[in-house]
């Protein structure tokens, strides 16, 4: 028989660019970024003093306060955002089988803060002062675990850990159970919460993240000659996701539908893409071919596009070596240029714009875009956005480690048979 075909009833997010999808969405097109100072914790010794905060946002007013207290903002973000991207897709719980919905996240770094804030506490005042929770707070799959304890979902459950490539994991992993008959839905996505002097000390040690203090907003600019690197940013995207006939029973809204996912490994560096973006090139050919599509089929791509001087070259030769003479008539475009690159949560709320590019027919900015690059020379869209009918959109996610993903997206309405 053949797998079921994969619905997105239901998505949200909370990001520097604004509180819920529709609002980020908005900024994305607009190209209206909201990268701050950072005020936090003390960055006068830093090369880089900026990122894509969340900002002008309560969470203990959303969230049990004991949660926030006691786990830290990573759990405490995905508890949130998966009541909101459960409510988007108007699931009555009460009326599905709870050991038949799941719960799949990815994170890169999971819960760096509250291990470092209880570390603190352990130098400061001694062992007897450490939480009780302190182990599962800095658990990445405490995340998915206290999602699925706060809304009684019994399914399959884990979190997937693959540097700046897990968002899309998170995904893919969702969707896989879905098609293998493990679940009827999946409430599937990325988290992060890392800002802190101790992982901004980490990425600057590695030459990643730009240092445009003087200008933050203009920091992030993907494919072009004069980047230095990416912003840092937090936050969290899900979504949720259904076997086609369980979606249509129950007459949600389909945003669209999730084709194919791939996962590939450079087998290169811990750091730096093969320089023939060789792994890069095989996921999204892989992605394709299970999608059971052509690269002509392509209408837009959402870039990893990270704003580093290997990735985006490294991204560029892929794109060419799989769409051939096509890479250079297919819209791409780094919507990391206004949002920052939010790590292991990047990659699911880069599905969901493509989901929404695809539901509004048009293609968002990539922003700061300046001065061409000779090794970067496809069609970015740069700085404004623009009106395309989009029916298959890819959206590439690499990680640290050579891990790279890639997730084909169409819509409602492609034309496929359930």
């Amino acid at each position: 028989m053949n797998p079921p075909r994969v619905a997105v009833t239901g998505v949200a997010a909370i990001a520097s660019a604004g509180h819920h999808i529709e609002e980020i969405w908005t900024n994305v097109v607009a190209g209206r970024p909201n990268i701050t100072p950072i005020t936090r914790f003390d960055v006068s010794d830093l090369r880089t003093r900026f990122a894509s905060q969340i900002t002008n946002f309560n969470l203990a007013e959303r969230v049990n306060p004991r949660t926030l207290r006691r786990l830290g903002e990573y759990i405490a973000y995905a508890v949130y955002v998966a009541g909101e991207a459960l409510n988007d897709a108007k699931l009555n719980l009460a009326q599905v089988d709870p050991a038949r919905v799941g719960v799949i996240l990815g994170s890169a770094i999971g819960g760096i803060g509250a291990l470092l804030s209880h570390y603190d506490t352990l130098q400061k005042q001694g062992p007897r002062r450490i939480n009780p929770f302190a182990i599962p707070a800095m658990l990445v799959d405490s995340a998915p675990g206290m999602v699925a304890i706060e809304y009684g979902l019994r399914g399959v459950n884990f979190a997937v850990v693959g540097a700046c490539a897990s968002g899309n994991y998170g995904v893919g992993e969702a969707y896989h159970a879905i098609r293998r008959g493990d679940a009827d839905v999946a409430l599937c996505g990325g988290v992060e919460f890392a800002l802190t002097r101790y992982t901004m000390a980490g990425f600057e040690r590695a030459r990643a993240m730009s240092a445009r203090n003087e200008d933050p907003n203009r920091a992030s600019r993907p494919f072009d000659a004069t980047r230095d690197g990416f912003v840092i940013g937090e936050g969290a995207a899900m979504l949720v996701l259904e076997r086609w006939e369980h979606a249509r029973a129950r007459d949600a809204r389909i945003y669209g539908e999730i084709l194919g996912y791939s996962a590939t490994e450079d087998a290169h560096h811990l750091t730096a893409p093969h320089k023939d973006g060789l792994g890069a090139q095989e996921a999204m050919q892989l992605a394709l071919r299970q999608a059971g599509l052509q690269p002509q089929d392509i209408d837009y791509i959402n870039a990893h596009g990270t704003s580093t001087p290997l990735n985006d070259a490294t991204e560029t030769l892929a794109i060419k070596r799989v769409f051939g003479p096509n890479a250079h008539h297919i819209p791409i475009s780094s919507t990391k240029s206004v949002t920052g690159h939010l790590l292991g949560a990047a990659g699911a709320l880069e599905a969901i714009f493509c989901l929404l590019a695809i539901r509004d027919g048009v293609v968002p900015p990539t922003i700061n875009y300046e001065t061409p690059d000779p090794a970067c020379d496809l069609d970015y869209t740069p700085n404004e956005a623009r009106k395309h009918t989009i029916r298959y959109a890819a959206s590439n996610s690499f990680g640290f480690g050579g891990h790279n993903s890639c997730l084909i997206l169409g819509g409602a309405d492609n034309g496929r048979k359930a």
